[in-house]
């Protein structure tokens, strides 16, 4: 018997979704990514996308590219430790240092990447990694690839931080390691609390912004800008995937903390580096979110439209403070059911099931982009409005 193929055969979770009818996962978008997308030869909008600026399809992004590519060519073929170093790479690097107020930055093929080779080398056995219950998925793999120990808190609770730094040796690194904005929930962490802990504990703190730069700060700065924290937070992690319209992460630091990172970090040692495509789009879109603050504006607007339409339906959404609005649904199934009826409609929204987080936690997802029109966000809550109210889901929320 085939041990492996025998264990992998009994799941059969998504055939299940799918008999059903409701299987809202890999949808093939046949256009570019913009606020409207065609899938099977159709128009929807699209509500469930992490460019929160817009940009993946603005002129000269796309320019920049192209450019790299006729430059440098496709690929780099080797890591950034032997053969997989740009002008461009270091160039890009330059200009993140600079705008989060850091000495260097380096930069990485993925922000899962980042997170995954920072988190798990810069603590020893007998230090100290602590993270919150709801932290992204990659710090999470990064923290368990650490021979460190590691101290859990619960979700953007400053008590629960604080009791696990009590149980902290003085004498040991302690690092915390927190979402900026937490991209489930679209609730700001508590940083300024995080970084009075932090001092108070002789602890170092590290903030991924992946869905907060471009969206809070000056210029779109993010959370620890936001808060006004930058020079409290020792190491800034963001992504370009997101509101920077490519592929790939940086973290940021100081001089010494970076210098390590590039001759022990695995997954930027050991990975093949950004292509010249995905960096120069980066660095173009860098460059625009600084030159064209009104599109930051733009999303604020939609987003506080968008959080007063939601509440006055009557829809759960939690604490969210951002471009990133969860409707609590707190139904598998229900979830699937909502998801898949408003994409019937022409409303793509993505479904947040467990275990990805509790059964009783379920959501669906609705993200906005400066790029959407107050439009479209009308014709998104109108029939978001109507479809919950057809399976009963805002009814529940007053259960």
């Amino acid at each position: 018997m085939d041990l492996l193929l025998d264990k992998m055969s009994k799941y059969d979770a998504p055939q299940q979704v799918k008999a059903a009818g409701i299987y809202p996962y890999f949808r093939v978008i046949e256009s570019d990514q913009d606020t409207e997308v065609v899938i099977n030869g159709r128009k929807v909008l699209m509500f469930g996308s992490n460019a929160y600026l817009g940009l993946t399809n603005h002129p000269k992004v796309k320019e920049a590219a192209i450019a790299a590519i006729k430059k440098y060519g496709t690929g780099m073929a080797g890591s950034r430790f032997l053969n997989g170093t740009l002008d461009i790479h270091l160039e890009l690097e330059k200009k993140i240092a600079k705008f989060l107020g850091k000495d260097d930055a380096i930069t990485y093929s993925t922000g899962f990447q980042v997170n995954l080779g920072v988190v798990s080398c810069l603590t020893g056995r007998e230090d100290y990694i602590l993270w919150d219950e709801r932290d992204h998925a990659s710090i999470i793999e990064g923290h368990r690839l650490s021979f460190s120990q590691k101290l859990k808190f619960k979700h953007n609770d400053m008590e629960s931080l604080e009791r696990q730094l009590q149980k902290c040796e003085s004498d040991k690194i302690k690092l915390i390691v927190v979402d900026g904005v937490f991209s489930m929930e679209g609730d700001i962490a508590n940083l300024p609390e995080i970084t009075r802990l932090a001092r108070k504990y002789n602890a170092n703190v590290m903030v991924d912004e992946a869905h907060s730069l471009g969206v809070l700060g000056h210029l779109g700065r993010g959370a620890c800008d936001h808060f006004g924290v930058l020079p409290d937070v020792d190491l800034i992690m963001g992504t370009f995937s997101k509101s920077l319209a490519s592929i790939g992460g940086f973290i940021a630091a100081s001089e010494p903390i970076i210098n390590y990172l590039r001759h022990h970090s695995r997954s930027y040692i050991f990975s093949a580096s950004n292509t010249p495509a995905a960096t120069a789009a980066a660095s173009a879109a860098f460059d625009i979110m600084i030159s064209e603050p009104e599109r930051i504006e733009h999303l604020w607007d939609l987003t506080h439209y968008a959080l007063n339409g939601f509440r006055e339906m009557g829809c759960e959404i939690g604490h969210t403070a951002t471009p990133i609005i969860p409707l609590y649904i707190r139904d598998n199934d229900k979830t699937f059911h909502i998801t898949t009826e408003l994409f019937k409609q022409g409303i793509f929204v993505n479904p947040v099931v467990s275990p990805a987080v509790p059964s009783n936690e379920t959501l669906i997802r609705f993200s906005l982009m400066a790029t959407h029109t107050f439009e479209q966000l009308d014709y998104a809550l109108e029939k978001i409005e109507k479809t919950l109210k057809k399976v009963g889901a805002l009814e529940m929320q007053f259960a």
